[in-house]
């Protein structure tokens, strides 16, 4: 850990209005008698720069982890009844993938009542052990008994790293677990890769999309990032199945809650942009509400589903399930047609995995055009309306 120390001696005879006004930050303050640095300071080092003899950045030596200890990649498995969410598969593949490079295996940790023939589904996806808690507390999510489980698996198994799922459940219990065992937690990861060291490479959009983090967090372990749904890809379901199951148990009082479970009342089923193979989306360009019907009108022709961008949601013309981005959701499409979207990076960072990408706009500069495969400059008034023409023409001529 680094922070900056004031040698007070030094600052004998100096301004303390000098050395205040050094900081950007505003971080150096002074009670009259002594200066002192507050929790503003961002290590820019500009004070230790100007003022050499009053400050000094020093860096404390880490004690460094026995990395020997904690082996392999442990999954969470995020469940609702009988049905395992699809974005548990997708981290079991990149965690395989990862596992290869440094020889780790892979893990699924699965808890809740009566989940036995989801862990016999799991080792149809390479996993080289999944280790369930099965027990009657575990039926609904609750908050404490989860963590408890999830700190009592890592305990006995000494993961190195742990992949949780971007859900209501994952973003909930991560954090908790992480906090647990004081090591680093990264959200929202759009990259993961693993060094030969077992350090997790870290990468995730950071100040509003407008600068890619790298974190890094080596004198920890486990190491723990989230990740969204439709950021990598699931492997394909194997006939055969590998490693096998194993029953673990906790007692019962670690298993208490202060939250009861009244009712579960089932949520009213949509189909989800995620899903969806083609996606038509509507951008800035569109000029009034009622125009979004010819976006419409294209994502039936095709199939699809119509998507929008922040400034729509904001003007209240759509769904905010039906936003695409940062703030929105992730999708992974076939084909993608982006109508008048200039594609800044925080609405890229939630489609640039689409296998086709067509992005239509009338400047010819657009952002958008980095990351697509067709571009179409022009209006979208003027393209749209003959798209849809040819479609129905190729659908009359095809019946």
């Amino acid at each position: 850990m680094s922070k900056i120390i004031v040698h007070q001696n030094a600052v004998k005879g100096k301004s303390h209005d000098a050395l205040i006004k050094v900081c950007p930050f505003n971080a150096i303050e002074s009670d009259g008698k002594e200066i002192s640095i507050n929790s503003g300071c961002r290590m820019c080092k500009i004070c230790v720069k100007r003022y050499p003899d009053v400050f000094e950045f020093v860096e404390e030596k880490v004690a460094e982890i026995d990395k020997s200890k904690w082996r392999g990649i442990a999954v969470y498995i995020d469940h609702i009844e009988d049905s395992i969410h699809p974005v548990s598969f997708e981290l079991i593949g990149k965690a395989r993938e990862m596992a290869a490079k440094i020889g780790h295996p892979v893990y699924c940790l699965l808890m809740g009542s009566k989940v036995g023939s989801m862990a016999e589904e799991l080792l149809h996806y390479g996993a080289d052990g999944v280790y369930l808690y099965d027990k009657p507390e575990l039926l609904h999510f609750r908050i404490e008994p989860y963590t408890a489980v999830f700190e009592d698996f890592i305990n006995r198994i000494k993961p190195s790293i742990v992949l949780v799922g971007g859900t209501t459940v994952g973003r909930s219990l991560a954090p908790r677990v992480a906090a647990r065992f004081r090591t680093g937690l990264t959200a929202d990861c759009t990259m993961l890769d693993v060094q030969k060291n077992t350090d997790l490479d870290q990468i995730r959009p950071a100040y509003g999309g407008n600068i890619m983090a790298h974190i890094h967090t080596p004198n920890h372990r486990p190491q723990f990032a989230t990740v969204r749904y439709k950021i990598f890809d699931a492997p394909e379901r194997q006939d055969d199945a590998s490693g096998k199951p194993e029953y673990l148990d906790i007692g019962s009082d670690k298993l208490a809650s202060r939250i009861k479970v009244l009712e579960v009342k089932k949520k009213e089923k949509v189909k989800s942009i995620e899903d969806a193979d083609v996606i038509v989306v509507a951008g800035r360009a569109f000029k009034k509400e009622d125009d979004l019907s010819i976006a419409y009108e294209l994502a039936d022709l095709l199939g699809g589903m119509v998507a929008v961008t922040r400034p729509l949601i904001e003007a209240g013309w759509a769904d905010p399930r039906l936003q695409i981005g940062l703030s929105g959701r992730t999708v992974k499409p076939k084909l993608i047609i982006t109508c008048g979207v200039s594609g800044a990076i925080q609405f890229v960072a939630g489609m640039n995995n689409a296998d086709t990408v067509i992005a239509i706009n009338k400047d010819p500069k657009a952002q958008i055009f980095s990351v697509a495969h067709y571009a179409v400059i022009g209006d979208i008034y003027e393209i749209l309306p003959e798209m849809i023409g040819k479609l129905r023409a190729l659908k009359t001529n095809n019946r």
